[in-house]
C-alpha cells in the first residue's frame, strides 16, 4: 500500500499504475485503435471543402468555356488558363489528403491488432502515420497554392465596379421586391377564449 499523507488515503500501487494498451486485453486496444480515428473526422472536413472548392472552378470554367465561343477569346482564355491550374492544384490537394485518409485507416487495424496480439507494431504504425502526416503537409500545401492563385488573379477595382454598375441596376430592376416591414411585428394573442 502507498500511503498518501496529505490526502489522509491509503491507495493500492496496481490503481496507481499506468496501464499499456498492450497489457489491457480488447478494451485497451480499441481505446488505442480508435484514437486516429479522429483525425479522420479533420481531414473529412478538409476534403468536404477541397471538392466543394474544385466544383465551383469547374462550374466557372464551363461558363466561361461556352461564353468564349461567342466572346473575345483573349481575355476567356487567360482566365481559364488560371482556372486549369486552379484544378489541377485542387485535384493534387483531394488526391494527396485521401492519401493521407487512407494511411490513417491503415493505422487503425494495426493498432488494434497490436493491441490485440501483445506485439508491437512501432515501425509500421510510425511509417504509416509519417506518411499520413506528409501526404496531409502536402495536400494543404496544394490547397494553399489554390486560395493564393484564386485571391491573386481575382483583383476588384474601382474600374471592375463601375463597369459593372450597368449589370447590377439591370439585376435588381428585374429581381423580385423583398416586402420591407413598416411596423414593429406584434405579438400573437392567444384567441382561445
Amino acid at each position: 500500500m502507498l500511503n498518501l499523507h496529505r490526502a489522509g488515503l491509503s491507495v493500492p500501487l496496481p490503481l496507481l499504475h499506468h496501464t499499456n494498451a498492450m497489457d489491457g486485453g480488447v478494451t485497451s486496444a480499441i481505446q488505442l485503435a480508435l484514437t486516429p480515428a479522429f483525425l479522420l473526422t479533420g481531414i473529412s472536413s478538409l476534403l468536404y471543402v477541397m471538392t466543394g472548392r474544385l466544383s465551383r472552378i469547374v462550374e466557372r470554367g464551363r461558363l466561361l468555356h461556352g461564353s468564349s465561343r461567342h466572346g473575345d477569346h483573349d481575355e476567356f482564355g487567360v482566365e481559364l488558363r488560371h482556372l486549369e491550374r486552379r484544378l489541377r492544384l485542387t485535384s493534387r490537394a483531394i488526391y494527396a489528403t485521401t492519401l493521407a485518409a487512407l494511411l490513417v485507416c491503415a493505422i487503425l487495424p494495426a493498432l488494434f491488432l497490436g493491441g490485440l496480439l501483445k506485439t508491437e507494431f512501432t515501425w509500421v504504425v510510425g511509417g504509416l502515420f509519417f506518411g499520413a502526416t506528409g501526404a496531409l503537409v502536402i495536400g494543404l500545401g496544394d490547397f494553399l497554392r489554390e486560395v493564393h492563385l484564386a485571391t491573386r488573379t481575382v483583383r476588384f477595382t474601382a474600374q471592375n465596379f463601375t463597369a459593372q454598375d450597368s449589370a447590377a441596376q439591370n439585376f435588381a430592376a428585374h429581381s423580385i421586391p423583398v416586402p420591407q416591414p413598416t411596423e414593429p411585428a406584434q405579438p400573437i394573442k392567444d384567441q382561445r377564449g
